[in-house]
């Protein structure tokens, strides 16, 4: 463990009760709706990962916050220890998102080589933290025509949102995130290659997303889109 690992793990925990906090205080004393503090919540996790980039030196480390959070947001959830981040529907999709990003970053982050691929968990990531989140607003709010798919009912109007969020998501971080200073071992796919990618897993994640039940969408999203990154541009 280095400096910086010792440094990223402080940064991380302060980060996550920080954002946990806002959203709390955000609720309790302007009344922000529960929707929005959970969002809110989704995608300053899933921002993280850059923070976690830039922090760590280990990949081991570098995921231990996120492991934590899969117990952490299951006595969450179990107990409603926070309303702000509690589902409307009860569902433990808190659980399943802080497992997704530990098992993408586990498998494919190599921060120290021989080959790093980061951006494409981070791709992933962010089809999950814009995509979904986006789609949950957009579908609540003006999700007019709806469709069903055994348990599940979506919105014709979220599933759209979902796809175009993540398109523009995975593509920024295949174009601008290889080759940075926060993931100098990977390689760039190239842009065309980087479009391709980003337009197959989007679509991949709304139609998983779409097919998902009780909340495993947190899972399946990002998991089918970054299988899609990789296929395609990894």
């Amino acid at each position: 463990m280095t400096t910086n690992d010792i440094l990223g793990l402080v940064a991380s925990y302060v980060y996550a009760i920080g954002l946990i906090a806002l959203a709390e205080v955000l609720r309790r004393t302007i009344n922000l709706p529960q929707e929005l503090t959970r969002k809110l919540v989704h995608v300053g996790a899933g921002m993280w990962v850059f923070g976690t980039l830039a922090l760590f030196d280990h990949w081991q480390w570098g995921v231990l916050p996120f492991a934590t959070f899969i117990v952490g947001n299951y006595l969450f959830y179990r107990y409603r220890v926070f309303s702000s981040m509690d589902s409307a529907n009860g569902t433990p999709g808190t659980v399943y998102f802080a497992l997704a990003i530990t098992v993408l970053f586990g498998l494919l982050w190599r921060p120290q080589g021989p080959i790093d691929r980061a951006p494409v968990a981070v791709a992933g990531t962010m089809a999950l933290t814009w995509g979904d989140a986006l789609a949950a607003l957009v579908g609540q709010r003006y999700g007019w025509h709806r469709y069903r798919f055994g348990r599940s009912t979506r919105s014709w109007e979220g599933s759209i949102t979902l796809f175009i969020a993540a398109a523009i998501a995975i593509l920024l971080t295949l174009v601008w995130l290889p080759g940075s200073a926060l993931s100098p071992l990977s390689v760039a796919p190239g842009n065309a290659l980087a479009l391709a990618a980003a337009l197959v897993a989007a679509l991949a994640a709304a139609l998983a997303e779409a097919v998902s039940p009780h909340g495993t969408d947190n899972l399946s999203v990002p998991f089918v889109a970054t299988l899609a990154v990789w296929l395609i541009a990894g």
